[in-house]
């Protein structure tokens, strides 16, 4: 059984779920204590979070634009998007300013790399038409 790990789907889900934890867990704030789970404003929680996202999507991205595409687009969203994360974290006057932006960047590198991977992975199966024997 051969199975490979797409990492850009992983990168994407990945990023969905923190947009989900984060768009959800205001709706849950006042259940959660009833619970004995205090993961709001947790900072440790937040900066694991972001670690998180930026080791996966390192590593996808990475591996996306060395065996594939060359390009610098996804690397520079994704980048943007982990800045826009850290300075939520600083700022947090802001942070439901800056969660979206920082998301909307981090799924837009990743369905790039994911797209360019696919897109070099095409040309590389079907020959060109200059080609000669």
């Amino acid at each position: 059984m051969n199975s490979k790990l797409n990492w850009d789907f992983l990168g994407i889900s990945a990023s969905v779920a923190c947009a989900i934890h984060c768009a959800i867990l205001p709706l849950l704030i006042s259940s959660l204590p009833v619970f004995g789970i205090n993961i709001v404003n947790n900072v440790a929680f937040e900066y694991f979070m972001i670690f998180l996202a930026l080791a996966i999507g390192s590593f996808s991205l990475i591996h996306g634009y060395r065996r594939h595409h060359r390009n610098y687009a996804p690397v520079l969203l994704f980048v943007l998007g982990i800045l826009i994360l850290f300075a939520k974290q600083f700022w947090h006057e802001y942070q439901f300013w800056l969660l979206p932006f920082a998301v909307i960047f981090i799924v837009s590198a990743h369905v790039r790399n994911f797209r360019l991977s696919r897109l070099s992975a095409c040309s590389d199966d079907k020959e060109s038409p200059l080609s000669v024997d």
